[in-house]
């Protein structure tokens, strides 16, 4: 996997945040917690050692997926982007032409989507579509619910 990850520096920054938290605290807690299920006796039968083992083994895996994340991150800065076209970064209102119902998206990486909270992924089918359209622009989505039409209303830095 040789695939750049775009994101900003905020999502960067988390990500090392977590990293750091996952390598300073979780993985010692977990060295803590396997030595004193081992201090129980027999570990074959042991319910506290497994689980703690299998915690441990879900914390390399993320260890190790964040830490490639890192390493193939591309950060982008968006601001100072034109406005005309919808990028990476930019917040875009939106309005459905079948419901007359206004959404607003922030595109971001991967790893800073919460859709909840307007936040979606570069690689979504709604940013897919929306990227490179403009102002008053009709763009069709295909979602895992049919499809949805919308036109791009306002692009603003994210």
């Amino acid at each position: 996997m040789s695939d750049r990850i775009p994101m900003t520096e905020t999502g960067y920054e988390k990500l090392e945040d977590e990293l750091k938290r996952l390598k300073a605290e979780d993985r010692p807690q977990i060295v803590k917690e396997i030595e004193i299920a081992r201090a129980h006796g027999d570990i074959s039968e042991n319910a506290e050692f497994h689980a703690a083992k299998e915690k441990q083994s879900h914390v390399e895996g993320r260890i190790r997926t964040v830490e490639d994340k890192l390493a193939r991150a591309q950060v982008i800065d968006p601001t100072g982007q034109d406005l005309e076209a919808v990028r990476f970064g930019h917040t875009v209102d939106l309005i459905d032409i079948n419901t007359d119902e206004k959404v607003t998206y922030t595109i971001l990486g991967e790893e800073e989507s919460d859709v909840s909270n307007g936040c979606i992924s570069v690689s979504s089918p709604v940013a897919r579509a929306l990227l490179g359209k403009g102002e008053g622009d009709a763009v069709t989505v295909r979602i895992p619910k049919g499809t949805r039409q919308f036109e791009v209303v306002k692009i603003r830095q994210g």
